[in-house]
């Protein structure tokens, strides 16, 4: 049978030598506490000690708040809060696209366009939608025919337009008092007039009729669109608040909002004013006096 080898039996028999440890009076020398030890036994101590303390580390790193106080770990609740903030800004951002698409289709409409199902991707650009790109109504070719074949000078008498001014006299309500800031620019893609009145000034519906949008969008901040009688539009945007909601029933002259300066397209406080007859943008300066 073989034998161990002396150095193990050494380090085995050096690991359970007994030893005493007591505790004594320095004064008099007396016995307080004594303790039986061995090298072993103190090795299982610590040993046990290390492990307990590893455990209890870990504990208090992954089930109790005192782990946000150590460096290199972030708070749970933080995370879940930055989550749900992420999850409510995708959802937002959901929402002004659904509703800059329904603003869009109204235009479209208005503008004998095709109803679109997606925004498109050159209404990223703040300068908007590049028009000449766009295709034309069959109304809108055959008045482009019918003012190249009149002279400069001549009257517009037989267009959609004039047609409806004429069939009933309509009197227009200013929505706004204030100064004409922007002028109604078609070739640039302003469709209206910009005016800068007070700041708490009260924005009035132009004509009565129904609201049929009245909601925040990210260009053109709280905007409010309504339909009047003879194929009548007219539109309110960058105000600070609303009266109405879409749907309602408005008056000539009736509060709608407060103008503002909402919408990533304003530089400031002013109301953008656009009036439409028949699909087609009209100068509100040939029909209001401000």
């Amino acid at each position: 049978m073989a034998q161990k080898s002396p150095k193990k039996t050494h380090i085995f028999k050096k690991l359970h030598d007994k030893y005493r440890l007591v505790l004594m009076n320095d004064d008099t020398y007396e016995e307080k506490v004594s303790f039986r030890l061995t090298r072993f036994n103190v090795f299982i101590v610590f040993g046990t000690l290390s492990i307990f303390l590893v455990i209890a580390t870990a504990y208090l790193i992954a089930f109790t708040p005192l782990r946000e106080y150590i460096p290199g770990y972030g708070d749970f609740n933080t995370r879940q809060v930055i989550r749900e903030l992420n999850l409510r800004t995708d959802s937002l951002e959901r929402t002004l696209i659904q509703k800059d698409l329904y603003l869009l289709n109204i235009r479209n409409i208005l503008e004998g366009r095709e109803i679109v199902t997606e925004m498109p991707d050159t209404l990223l650009n703040p300068t908007g939608v590049i028009r000449d790109r766009l295709p034309r109504s069959p109304e809108d070719s055959l008045l482009r025919l019918e003012m190249a074949d009149l002279p400069v000078s001549a009257p517009i008498r037989n267009s959609p337009v004039s047609r409806v001014l004429q069939s009933a006299p309509i009197s227009f309500f200013p929505p706004m008092q204030g100064m004409v800031t922007s002028y109604f620019d078609p070739a640039q893609g302003h469709l209206g007039i910009d005016l800068v009145g007070n700041v708490d000034e009260t924005i009035k519906a132009a004509l009565g009729g129904t609201v049929v949008f009245a909601d925040w969008t990210l260009q053109t901040g709280n905007t409010v669109v309504i339909n009047h009688p003879n194929n009548i539009i007219t539109v309110y945007k960058h105000a600070r608040s609303l009266f109405v909601q879409k749907g309602s029933k408005v008056q000539i002259g009736e509060p709608i909002g407060i103008v503002g300066n909402t919408g990533t397209l304003s530089m400031g406080t002013h109301l953008h004013f656009e009036l439409w007859i028949t699909g087609i943008p009209v100068n509100p300066l040939t029909h209001l006096v401000f």
